[in-house]
């Protein structure tokens, strides 16, 4: 079983809104996820994505792949939690 960190799209037309899920790897895109690790709402000025870090970090150690585009938001919400932390 293969494992990618990936965007699962559940916004209307015109107005995404985007699960970052792991899934298998040959599931659908918007099919059934392993688990939910957050969202991303790209229109949204305020607080456009929310990601548990610890979860990916789990995922990530069991040998889950992020996406180009997932990598960059796990990368974005790290950096953000990082002086939090």
């Amino acid at each position: 079983m293969s494992l990618k960190i990936r965007l699962s799209r559940i916004g209307a037309t015109h107005k995404p809104i985007y699960h970052v899920v792991v899934a298998e790897t040959r599931s659908r895109r918007d099919g059934r996820a392993v688990e939910i690790l957050g969202t991303y709402t790209p229109q949204s000025k305020t607080a456009p994505l929310s990601l548990d870090v610890a979860r990916v970090d789990y995922w990530l150690s069991k040998g889950a792949k992020p996406t180009d585009t997932a990598h960059s938001l796990v990368k974005k919400a790290k950096k953000a939690a990082a002086p939090a932390a």
